[in-house]
């Protein structure tokens, strides 16, 4: 499996930056984790948008989804262009179902719902889900194909059930909206050194931290973090790649 960070921004993008979005690829099928703000615009820095298979998205605020939209009318123009129809499958739970019903676009885009109980086949992945803490209904991933895992926490205050859901995973990309000495907890998102311990007890192989803050120094974030995980903790950033042969 391979993964590219296609936008990692908490709440809205930095200059010539995007938010949430990621991009992973495995036995030649490409799915994009979560659409937020520009992630449309990075994404094409990497492939063209027919070239896209699936969209699986976490929940329904902006910093996740703002992109749908440019995505949708994206699709049906490139339809038109290339005189190949091709609705793309939009993944989306169904618990704020007027956010879901909007995932679908005349022929372009198709909204498909997703229960957070059952396991989902996409392409060559299969994921697993689990309820985050967070103002917004909100899933958490365990994403496979079966040689390696990358679990995404989307956004979420910290919960023990983390720990069970990544255990020995090849990745953890987990959000630190806040540095370690920030109680994130009110506002439904992790900090550094919380994100850190899910890392350690489930005994993933790599840490990267991402939805980043915008103040303060990052490279904090890090430090912090490797105070609790002892494997490698890396920081987000536009078109950081990471594959597990």
């Amino acid at each position: 499996m391979k993964l590219k960070v296609i936008g990692f921004w908490g709440g809205f993008p930095a200059a010539n930056e995007a938010t949430s979005g990621y991009l992973l690829e495995s036995k030649g099928f490409r799915l994009l984790v979560d659409c937020g703000s520009a992630v449309l615009s990075k994404l094409q820095e990497t492939i063209e948008l027919d070239e896209l298979d699936a969209v699986i998205l976490s929940h329904y605020h902006h910093d996740h989804i703002a992109d749908i939209g440019p995505l949708q009318y994206g699709c049906y123009v490139t339809s038109i262009l290339k005189g190949v129809k091709k609705a793309l499958p939009i993944y989306g739970h169904g618990i704020d179902q007027e956010a879901f019903n909007k995932l679908s676009y005349k022929e372009a885009t198709k909204g498909i719902e997703y229960d957070p109980n059952q396991t989902l086949t996409i392409g060559p992945f299969t994921i697993t889900f689990l309820r985050t803490i967070h103002p917004a209904p909100c899933f958490a991933m365990r994403i496979s194909d079966q040689r390696s895992t990358i679990i995404y926490t989307a956004d979420s205050s910290f919960q023990e059930e983390f720990i069970p859901f990544s255990k020995g995973a090849d990745l953890l990309i987990a959000e630190s909206s806040f540095y370690g000495n920030q109680d994130g907890t009110n506002a439904g998102h992790m900090n550094s050194k919380e994100a850190a311990r899910i890392a350690q007890h489930a005994e993933v192989k790599q840490l990267l931290l991402t939805h980043l803050p915008h103040y303060g120094d990052h490279e904090n974030l890090v430090k912090e973090a490797a105070q609790e995980f002892e494997g490698q903790v890396v920081l987000a950033s536009s078109g950081y790649a990471w594959s597990n042969h």
